[in-house]
């Protein structure tokens, strides 16, 4: 700090760690030590353990920590030992100004437990300053009548020291007129005042000049000189007076620069130059030069430095007034600041517990100070955080705060909270601090995972690939982290009999459920199982699920006949007397499916009949029924093929056959019935065997045509030449074709064909069946005509 005293009442932050709020607080009384300023860094001030009655091992074990107010920190802990050391030179002006003594206040900190220590240093004065005048010449005008004892105020020294290493006396070098005399202001200030000894006479002595020495008490002791230059005046009989000789005013601290704080007032009686007065500030410091200025015409005093209550609350400035011959008066003005509450509120967070498990009770969140530079009601402070949170402020010493929680926490419900805490004065207007802080909730394992559904219903059509997804179950945690990883299982079946294991598997980090094999509709239509979700924490939680599993039929199985029997050793005959009506009733098939829904829809249908017409079948019952009367031409045996189908989006059917014997009278006897069915079954032989060789001779008949063509051709493009064309000869083969009921033929027939050429016409000839037991009729001399003629050809 300057000279003038400047002191630092700002307070700076204060550092302090987290502490348990179960620990206990004592405040033990100050011990004060005391060492002189200009020490280097690292002067061991006392051994801070032995004095707290510590060992030295506490020290660490409780995290000491030396707290100091000011924008420095002045001290350092040695743990080891328990020395405290200065962190950094002091400078007693620099910290105190002319304050005395100068004392800087520290605690000391334990947090474990909670205990506080205020200390007290002293720092001692040392004359590391000189005593140093403001202007090193003054100027004197001395009236040559002024009697011997008149004095006269001269400009004082300043000496930033104190004690006796401040300033004690001034001195001035002797003569035979003046001597000094060291005068003492009510602050502790010392000016000089020069003292007349004998008479002037200007006409023998009308200027002399003066040495003024200011010396301090230190040792050895330090000086500083101003000269003094005196000018003696013509007789000038009436001095300057001052209207008052007290002018006490008080200005906010806040006033406007320029404003005038007060106007001085002085009077002179002579006339002229000696009656002209002027104005001056005597003995004013520089932070009084630096704050308010003098208006030496009009006696006007304006600010010209804007005013800190904080730091200067009481100014004292001595005004001079002087006429032109030289006199002077003085008058004391005492300037008041008043305090506005133009300082808010401040808030020094100390430390910050985030995150915190959301199960704490009353868990310290944050510690913190407050402060304010005003005084009274604007220094006065309300500390508060909103009323909808859970958690609490507590007051402890000096302004200390602790932010604790008021219950347990819910991270599911809210994971962060952004508290502002507001620090209000009581001043007019109120100024208020808001300081944000951030709490992040961590958490902990206090949720089960819960399915999306409690059960699931799953659906899987029979005759599945193995390894099918057939479907999910989901849970959620509000957990988070480790806490909402989710593991499924299979939880063992209530049924004991169900093979779970080889039916179902399910993915653990997923919940996909697999079904392992093919399902049977008909054999596993549906089965339930129990599904475990399970977390990482610790202790894990856990929760079910019920899946139930619907196998959807497949249309895999055909219609099977009931009634009547197909594998049966005697087929079943339904007798029909010949007068029954239109509508009789002859028989009904009975089939079942396997399947289910309208895959077990069943639809008859009357696929063949001996006689078309006669008997049709109901689609949805399977009823047999004459749609006739019979009559005497209808045959007696009849044999019908009813198809069964189902109605699956692929239909699968079976065929029944059924025999139906119409009689006159159910007591006349009838055929046996296996010879009857061997009848038509060979007749239905035959019949296929008929119509391969109708298709035989057809295709041999189409080749001979063919072939025919071609030898024509032949012909006319051989017209000069005599040669033929050859043509195979021999018998083909004959075949057998079904040309009655019984479905054999008795004999083979081999028919001729004849193409004559060179007549320009073709003759075809059929000859008569040649019979391969009996040789060929005719001459050989026919047969040369019929190879040198034509060509033959031989069906069967």
């Amino acid at each position: 700090m300057k000279a003038g005293g400047k002191r630092f009442l700002r307070q700076r932050q204060v550092l302090l760690l987290f502490v348990f709020l179960g620990g206990s607080l004592t405040v033990s009384e100050s011990v004060r030590y005391s060492v002189a300023e200009e020490k280097e860094r690292g002067f061991l001030i006392a051994n801070l353990a032995k004095d707290l009655g510590l060992r030295v091992g506490e020290l660490t074990a409780r995290r000491a920590q030396v707290v100091s107010k000011g924008n420095e920190q002045h001290f350092q802990l040695n743990y080891q030992n328990g020395d405290l050391l200065l962190n950094e030179k002091l400078d007693r002006e620099e910290l105190c100004g002319s304050t005395e003594p100068c004392i800087l206040y520290f605690h000391v900190l334990l947090q474990n437990p909670l205990q506080l220590f205020t200390n007290e240093l002293q720092v001692k004065d040392v004359n590391d300053h000189s005593p140093i005048f403001l202007e090193n010449e003054m100027q004197l005008k001395i009236l040559e009548s002024s009697p011997p004892g008149t004095t006269f105020p001269l400009e004082n020294a300043e000496d930033l020291d104190v004690g006796r290493n401040g300033l004690q006396n001034y001195t001035v070098i002797p003569n035979s007129h003046f001597h000094v005399l060291t005068r003492s202001r009510s602050d502790g200030r010392k000016y000089p005042e020069l003292v007349l000894d004998k008479a002037l006479d200007r006409e023998e002595l009308p200027e002399l000049s003066l040495t003024l020495t200011a010396l301090d008490g230190g040792s050895p002791p330090r000086s500083g000189t101003a000269r003094i230059n005196i000018l003696v005046l013509d007789i000038n009989d009436n001095a300057p007076e001052f209207a008052q000789p007290l002018y006490e005013v008080q200005i906010l601290e806040n006033s406007p620069l320029n404003s005038v704080i007060v106007t001085v007032s002085a009077t002179d009686l002579d006339t002229g130059n000696f009656g002209t007065i002027t104005y001056a500030f005597s003995h004013a410091s520089e932070e009084i030069l630096k704050t308010f200025q003098l208006n030496p015409i009009t006696g006007d005093i304006q600010l010209v430095k804007y005013l800190n209550f904080e730091t200067i609350n009481t100014y004292e400035v001595d005004v001079e007034a002087k006429d032109g011959g030289g006199l002077s008066g003085k008058s004391t003005v005492i300037i008041q600041v008043v305090d506005v509450n133009d300082n808010p509120p401040e808030l020094t967070l100390s430390s910050v517990n985030s995150p915190i498990p959301e199960n704490s009770l009353e868990t310290v969140v944050a510690i913190f100070r407050i402060s304010d530079l005003d005084s009274g009601d604007n220094g006065r402070m309300k500390c508060s955080i909103p009323n909808d949170l859970p958690f609490i402020l507590k007051p402890s010493i000096e302004n200390f705060y602790t932010l604790v929680t008021e219950g347990e926490l819910d991270r599911e419900s809210r994971a962060e909270y952004n508290i502002t805490i507001t620090v209000i004065d009581l001043g007019t207007p109120r100024l208020k601090t808001e300081h944000k802080i951030t709490v992040l909730v961590s958490d902990v394992n206090d949720n089960a995972p819960t399915f999306s559904q409690t059960s699931y219903t799953l659906f899987i059509r029979e005759n599945n690939s193995p390894a099918l997804h057939m479907g999910s179950v989901s849970a959620t945690d509000r957990d988070s982290g480790s806490n909402a990883q989710v593991t499924y299982s299979l939880l063992p079946p209530q049924d004991p009999h169900l093979p779970l294991a080889s039916l179902v598997s399910i993915n653990a980090d997923n919940g996909h459920l697999f079904v392992l094999r093919s399902l049977d509709y008909e054999a596993l239509r549906a089965f339930e199982f129990r599904v475990g979700a399970i977390d990482a924490g610790s202790p894990a939680l856990s929760s079910e699920a019920l899946v139930r599993v619907e196998v959807v039929d497949d249309n895999d199985n055909s219609p099977f006949v009931l009634y009547p029997l197909q594998n049966g050793s005697a087929p079943c005959t339904e007798l029909v007397p010949r007068a029954a009506e239109a509508g009789y009733l002859v028989t009904k098939v009975v089939a079942v499916d396997s399947d289910s829904g309208q895959n077990a829809w069943l639809s008859y249908q009357l696929l063949k009949a001996t006689e078309p017409g006669l008997f049709s079948v109901w689609a949805h019952n399977g009823e047999v029924r004459t749609t006739r009367l019979l009559s005497e031409r209808d045959a007696a045996k009849h044999r019908l093929v009813v198809l069964v189908k189902d109605n699956g989006e692929l239909p699968m059917s079976a065929t029944v056959t059924l025999h139906v014997l119409l009689v006159d009278g159910f007591s006349q006897p009838y055929l046996p019935l296996p010879e009857m069915a061997l009848n038509e079954a060979q007749a239905d032989s035959l019949t296929v065997y008929l119509i391969i060789a109708l298709a035989s001779v057809s295709s041999l008949f189409l080749f001979s045509v063919l072939l025919f063509i071609t030898v024509r051709l032949c012909r006319r493009n051989r017209a000069a030449s005599a040669g033929r064309c050859s043509v195979p000869e021999g018998h083909f083969p004959g075949h057998l074709v079904d040309v009655s009921g019984t479905g054999t033929l008795s004999h083979s027939y081999q028919y001729e064909v004849c193409l004559t050429g060179g007549s320009g016409t073709s003759e075809f000839k059929f000859l008569k069946p040649i019979f391969p037991n009996f040789p060929p009729q005719g001459t050989g001399r026919e047969t040369k005509e019929n190879s040198t003629s034509g060509n033959s050809f031989q069906f069967s």
